[in-house]
């Protein structure tokens, strides 16, 4: 019954004109409220693998990525072919006593195009017809 009038009192207080909002709670229980109580989850053991690749011959993107994990260990690798041609591969590995650790390979020549002059072409000046007769 207490808390019925303490939430009848609150909810007016606030829809009431400012001199209600004020009102002293003559015997009116006091509410407490508690903080909600941790529950311990268990956490459920890190294992994954995957992989992906794209092979799009229109636009020339080219890579692909495979990873693992068990518990703290994640070791994968990525490769894409670069703008100039050639393939880089990036292999790495992760864990909890040596950090993290990626090394990188470069395979194939690497194709640069040759720029070339743009050549001028130069029309002869229009002849123009002067006629001596007035």
């Amino acid at each position: 019954m207490w808390i019925l009038v303490l939430l009848a009192y609150v909810g007016s207080a606030v829809s009431l004109p400012q001199y209600y909002a004020h009102a002293p709670l003559l015997h009116a229980p006091v509410a407490v409220a508690h903080a909600p109580v941790a529950v311990a989850e268990p956490v459920a053991y890190p294992k994954y693998a995957f992989n992906y690749g794209v092979k799009d011959p229109h636009t020339g993107d080219i890579k692909s990525q495979q990873e693992e994990r068990d518990g703290d260990v994640v070791k994968g690798s990525y490769s894409l072919v670069e703008p100039d041609g050639s393939t880089r591969t990036v292999s790495y590995a992760a864990d909890d006593h040596n950090g993290f650790n990626a090394v990188v390979h470069k395979t194939g020549h690497a194709v640069h195009p040759v720029a070339v002059a743009p050549v001028a072409h130069y029309a002869a000046a229009p002849a123009l017809a002067v006629s001596h007769y007035g």
